[in-house]
């Protein structure tokens, strides 16, 4: 890794080699949502709580810097659709590596969706984004979700997972935003098969911090390189304490257990 990409990738990962990230991009599609009414205020919570790096928007970036600080700096670069669209077409690429310079962001993230109806549309720029980012030394995110967000029941086991995250690690991106398949066994198949960290995503709002606590757990036993987690920190009553419980376990090896005095 050249030297001007590795000290953008230490600004998200540390010296274990392992990253909690603030997932932070879901306005940009969905508008207004219960939890992000005051963005500066839930990033300076969540930085005090022990995040390693933001993954937000372009707006985000510009206008909550100082609350932002020594975050590393991830900008989600493609999007096209919002919630309020009558039909859904396919995401493309809205920003690109001269933004994220401008901004001063450490990576890029963005989508692949393998197996999706829009697949010939995020693969391709994807693989653009690679090839841009490679000549500049900015480390590239890619969610990489079989069959996009349509029937995740169906689309979301064990080997579709897999498969996604090893079409992405072979076109060239630096780490992988996923699912958590739901048992150590299978997911630590995925991450031996794959040449690059993984990193698991936080999914919908959890009714139980418990559960949330747990499934971060086993991902972290089964080899995952860390976490990017939005709702079920923004959506929490204290999202520095929920935070904390999440930088035990990642950092720490703490247990679930151990983890959750954290909320107290």
């Amino acid at each position: 890794m050249a030297g001007l990409k590795t000290h953008r990738w230490n600004h998200i990962f540390r010296e274990d080699g392992k990253t909690l990230i603030f997932a932070m991009d879901h306005a940009g599609a969905f508008g207004l949502m219960a939890g992000l009414e005051q963005p500066g205020q839930v990033i300076s919570q969540v930085r005090a709580g022990g995040a390693d790096a933001i993954l937000t928007t372009y707006g985000i970036a510009t206008q909550f810097a100082p609350e932002i600080g020594t975050l590393g700096l991830i900008l989600r670069v493609d999007g096209g659709n919002s919630l309020l669209a009558k039909e859904r077409g396919p995401m493309q690429l809205l920003y690109d590596v001269y933004d994220a310079l401008r901004l001063g962001a450490d990576a890029v993230g963005t989508m692949g969706m393998p197996g999706s109806r829009f697949e010939a549309d995020t693969l391709p720029y994807l693989s653009e984004l690679v090839a841009q980012c490679a000549e500049w030394n900015v480390p590239v995110l890619a969610e990489m979700l079989p069959g996009g967000f349509e029937n995740p029941g169906e689309w979301w086991t064990p080997e579709n997972i897999g498969h996604a995250c090893r079409i992405g690690a072979e076109l060239g991106v630096d780490f992988i935003k996923t699912n958590y398949t739901g048992d150590v066994t299978s997911f630590r198949r995925i991450v031996q098969q794959v040449y690059v960290p993984i990193v698991v995503l936080g999914g919908s709002k959890s009714p139980d911090p418990r559960d949330l606590l747990n499934s971060i757990y086993e991902a972290m036993q089964a080899g995952a390189s860390g976490v990017a987690v939005g709702r079920n920190i923004y959506q929490y009553a204290a999202p520095d304490k929920i935070t904390a419980a999440i930088a035990a376990i990642v950092h720490q090896e703490a247990t679930v257990e151990a983890a959750l005095a954290y909320l107290k």
